[in-house]
């Protein structure tokens, strides 16, 4: 058969020259999205008054309950995030009164109601159950850590670690591959990604620790940043275990470029619980 020109509509070419194109409008969002989230997250931190750091977490915790809901029991989700917000919310309203140890037990009571509820809809109680403390648990602790004091200090040490962990590691999975770190649950990240993420968060733990002074010695603030860094991937990879076995490819739609917030923030709860842990040891006189 003899060989014919490109018929002159063919768009072969241009649909060559428009997925880079897309690639790169797509990065531009993710950044941009993540920008304006970061600003406005530690701009409410660092205001002196606990409150509107207490609405941030308020409305952050009712996205996520939102998000749990739509993964767990599309059928009922208005209904399950309800039951979980409300829990979730009441425990953090009471930590936010100085009440630490009594807020986590209004979580667990909150936990076993929305259990209840669940059970009584025909979803997975268990499901609705480990929502309220897979999202109220973080809450409370950061909450506690931002009342502590050098709380700001203490809460900065969570979000920086924590993003610098996850950012390091998308990058270096991206640019150098290599074996994947857990095929089954997250095909996409590489044991380079994770070596990446360790090394960014113990970095960044050490630029911190020389700003604030938190901590005495080098190589406590290394071991913390490791420590931090090692619960920020690890939450993101509990994440992804959890969406699919939801049978969800993203938790949400909320932010443009990352999916839902708990897309974005997965890390970022296991990393808060991390330097939680820290604190509570430092306030209980270990030297660090």
């Amino acid at each position: 058969m003899p060989n014919t020109p490109p018929d002159k509509g063919e768009a072969a070419p241009e649909a060559v020259a428009v997925k880079p194109v897309s690639k790169r409008r797509e990065l531009a969002i993710r950044v941009v999205s993540a920008l304006v989230l970061i600003a406005v997250v530690l701009l409410i931190t660092v205001l002196p008054d606990h409150r509107p750091f207490l609405v941030l977490l308020s409305v952050g915790v009712a996205l996520l309950c939102i998000e749990w809901g739509l993964m767990m029991a599309p059928n009922v989700s208005a209904r399950i995030s309800v039951a979980v917000a409300v829990a979730a919310i009441a425990a953090l309203f009471v930590g936010f009164l100085g009440h630490p140890l009594l807020s986590i037990l209004v979580l667990c009571f909150g936990s076993l109601c929305a259990g209840l509820y669940a059970y009584r809809l025909h979803v997975g109680w268990l499901d609705a159950a480990y929502g309220v403390l897979y999202i109220g648990w973080p809450a409370i602790v950061l909450m506690w850590l931002h009342q502590t004091n050098r709380g700001v200090e203490w809460v900065f040490f969570a979000f920086l670690i924590a993003w610098a962990a996850d950012s390091a590691a998308f990058a270096a999975g991206r640019l150098i591959g290599g074996p994947k770190l857990w095929p089954r649950y997250s095909p996409n990240k590489t044991w380079a990604g994770f070596a990446g993420g360790l090394i960014a968060g113990m970095l960044t733990a050490g630029a911190l620790s020389d700003i604030t002074g938190l901590f005495k010695h080098d190589t406590s603030a290394s071991v913390v940043g490791l420590l931090v860094a090692l619960a920020t991937m690890g939450g993101d990879l509990w994440e992804s275990a959890l969406k699919r076995r939801f049978g969800v490819k993203d938790a949400g739609t909320l932010i443009p470029g990352h999916g839902g917030l708990l897309d974005r923030v997965d890390g970022l709860m296991f990393a808060i619980i991390a330097i939680g842990g820290i604190r509570l040891l430092v306030m209980l006189g270990t030297e660090i």
